[in-house]
């Protein structure tokens, strides 16, 4: 039995498609029972519900530790893709017990368990910083903690630090860190609430870059990579290193709606950010555009995804290929 945590979000739901496709057994953690809509309705889009009845539902959490206990029952591996996102400097306290203390119980737990492998899902937001002589994020590039980092990017980190000691303590584990991860569904989540906003019209682009995957991709290395001897090492996950310009244009077009057309300069940028926060003093709104994200969207970040090629002897889909083969408006 496999259990996979997050099986209600963008990567657990398409993970547990890609898995019952290949004949796996099964299991998936869920908080609210209404959230189970959410990857009932992906299993359908790709016309797949009958492998959705195959999923064995387990009401835990990974902060509640009894609720875990009959989650683990009779698993031999496990996917960890359960995790706040949030750029919301209101959610600090929050990204650290979810995303950190809610690592150390699932790997408490596999240890406790005996299970054989542990697959990880960090983020490129976790990787290190480079060097002035460096030029390309790798997964050996150092974490500097004198520089700056979200909340959300210490909490990944955190969370790593965590897969680690399981490592030492003896536990097998894969970290995978996937660049921004486009895939169908969740519309209010990630990549999702991107293609919202360009699809009702958004106005402005960034001159920045990042690296961008397919959720296909993301979850077909993931299983290659926990079912291989591979063990104790971490991947980049990205296709492509991509203007944000040039993004935001694929999907413009791919949705049949205009382009954003006006570039957002860095002190327009540093003004945004400004005013969000003071408005967001007086409201209970999440603050979905923090500084930190803004200034992500013009920054230039390049990342290699060397390691994982060679690793599986394998290649990406094309990310804007991708997006018009999956979000074609007919």
């Amino acid at each position: 039995m496999i259990l996979v945590t997050g099986g209600t979000g963008l990567v657990g739901a398409h993970l547990l498609l890609h898995l019952l496709e290949n004949g796996e057994n099964v299991r998936a953690i869920y908080r609210k029972k209404n959230n189970i809509q959410k990857t009932k309705l992906l299993f359908q889009h790709y016309n797949k519900s009958s492998l959705f009845d195959a999923i064995e539902w387990v009401q835990a959490d990974i902060l509640d530790i009894p609720s875990l206990e009959h989650a683990f029952i009779n698993c031999s591996q496990v996917y960890h893709c359960a995790a706040l996102i949030s750029f919301d400097p209101k959610d600090e306290n929050s990204l650290r017990k979810i995303n950190i203390e809610g690592t150390a119980n699932i790997v408490n737990f596999c240890l406790a368990k005996g299970i054989q492998k542990l697959c990880y899902v960090s983020s490129i937001a976790a990787l290190g910083d480079l060097a002035p002589h460096e030029t390309i994020k790798t997964e050996e590039t150092e974490w500097n903690p004198e520089k700056h980092h979200s909340d959300y990017a210490i909490s990944k980190y955190g969370a790593e630090m965590e897969i680690w000691r399981g490592q030492q303590e003896g536990l097998n584990v894969i970290i995978v860190n996937p660049g921004i991860i486009i895939g169908p569904g969740f519309e209010d989540q990630g990549s999702g609430q991107l293609i919202k906003k360009i699809a009702d019209g958004m106005l402005f682009y960034t001159s920045g870059s990042t690296g961008f995957v397919a959720v296909d991709d993301v979850v077909r290395m993931m299983y290659q990579l926990t079912q291989s001897t591979i063990c104790n090492e971490r991947f980049i996950l990205i296709a492509q290193n991509i203007v944000f310009k040039e993004l935001f244009n694929t999907i413009a077009d791919t949705l049949k709606v205009k382009r954003p057309s006006v570039e957002a300069k860095p002190f327009m940028i540093e003004i945004t950010w400004r005013v969000n926060w003071i408005l967001s003093l007086f409201s209970r709104k999440s603050n979905n555009i923090s500084k930190d994200t803004l200034r992500s969207s013009i920054s230039k970040n390049d990342y290699s995804n060397d390691k994982i090629r060679t690793a599986l002897n394998t290649s990406f889909l094309d990310v804007h290929q991708y997006i018009k083969e999956n979000f074609s408006v007919i």
